[in-house]
């Protein structure tokens, strides 16, 4: 008789907004009283290497995977002080924690929720005071290359249907420890943006047989408005419904759904990519806060052929208001055509 898994306090709940269709973590581990929120403004500040906790890996959790300029570091020798350049580490405030069960539950007639299955990982590189967009191309090409790893080793576990990268640069953009670092979080469910985008792509491809994404990307490349950068495997450009001003997409020029099936030669050209486009950014709009994050296929054993993954910038440009938040319509300030020409000419 199978063993059952032991009772653990999980620190979030994924619960279902019935009426909108998609999922939103509650992170009761992490729950505030009310009048905390008052201080969250006091936040951001720039903290010393001292009081670093990402300088101090005996803060952390057992590493889960180092790189030292470019080349694999067994974990049980890692040095703290010395001979590591990039690692993974648990988050040590996970919202996600791997178990057996995700305990489905329906609660009333219409409320669902599940245990917050998953894994949830830090990726932080050793400088302290240095930022991607101040990175070589070879330092970001490490990066890439410890995304990828992360991927293929998390892919194949129990419940993981989907894993989210991405990297929030400055308070505004979330994040709460000014030293750089990424996140690589999985989950047993699809987010709904995604799935909108999923179905948008087969319905596109079922009808015209061929990918949405290409097409765009063959007609940006064909006019030439809003692209800020190409080489030879990758397009960035100011999308034409860009969300916010100066978003930037870079996208494979090649149909590929699958972004852990990245080859060595596309891993230089989009490190050279992100390089660009972060500096650009960096420089041009004066080190603007911002989150990148990846939009891939699932890994969820079904096919996705007819999708195209890529990587979405956005900068913290403005703030939200009511109109954007009640009708999920964003303004943005700028044409993304002469965002791309401002951006294309730094």
């Amino acid at each position: 008789m199978a063993k059952k898994p032991q009772k653990i306090k999980f620190p979030s709940e994924l619960r279902m907004d019935r009426v909108g269709g998609d999922w939103v973590v509650i992170a009761t581990g992490r729950a505030k009283r009310p009048e905390m929120f008052k201080k969250e403004k006091e936040k951001g500040k720039k903290i010393s290497q001292k009081d670093c906790p990402f300088c101090d890996l005996d803060k952390q959790g057992e590493p889960i995977l180092a790189f030292n300029n470019g080349k694999e570091v067994i974990s049980a020798n890692i040095n703290a002080n010395n001979n590591w350049t990039t690692i993974v580490v648990p988050n040590k405030y996970p919202a996600f924690i791997p178990y057996d069960e995700l305990n489905e539950q329906i609660e009333g007639k219409l409320h669902k929720k599940m245990n917050a299955v998953g894994f949830h990982e830090v990726v932080i590189t050793k400088d302290h005071n240095k930022h991607l967009a101040q990175f070589s191309i070879e330092k970001i090409k490490e990066v890439i290359d410890v995304y990828q790893k992360r991927y293929l080793m998390l892919k194949g576990k129990k419940f993981v249907n989907y894993i989210s990268i991405f990297h929030n640069h400055g308070f505004q953009a979330g994040a709460s420890i000014s030293h750089p670092h990424s996140q690589i979080i999985t989950a047993p469910l699809i987010d709904i943006d995604l799935q909108a985008a999923l179905k948008r792509a087969k319905e596109y491809y079922e009808k015209e047989h061929e990918c949405i994404y290409c097409v765009l990307n063959e007609w940006e490349r064909k006019i030439k408005k809003r692209i800020v950068f190409e080489n030879a495997d990758f397009l960035a450009m100011c999308p034409f419904a860009s969300k916010t001003a100066f978003e930037v997409i870079i996208s494979p020029k090649k149909h590929f759904p699958y972004f852990e099936e990245i080859k060595e030669e596309e891993k230089w050209n989009l490190a050279e990519a992100f390089k660009k486009v972060l500096y650009k950014i960096y420089k041009g709009l004066t080190n603007p806060d911002y989150n990148f994050y990846l939009h891939t296929a699932p890994c969820d054993s079904l096919n996705y052929d007819y999708y195209h993954w890529h990587w979405t910038i956005l900068p913290k440009t403005s703030i939200s208001a009511g109109f954007e938040l009640g009708t999920k319509i964003e303004i943005s300030t700028i044409e993304p055509e002469k965002a791309a020409e401002y951006l294309r000419n730094i």
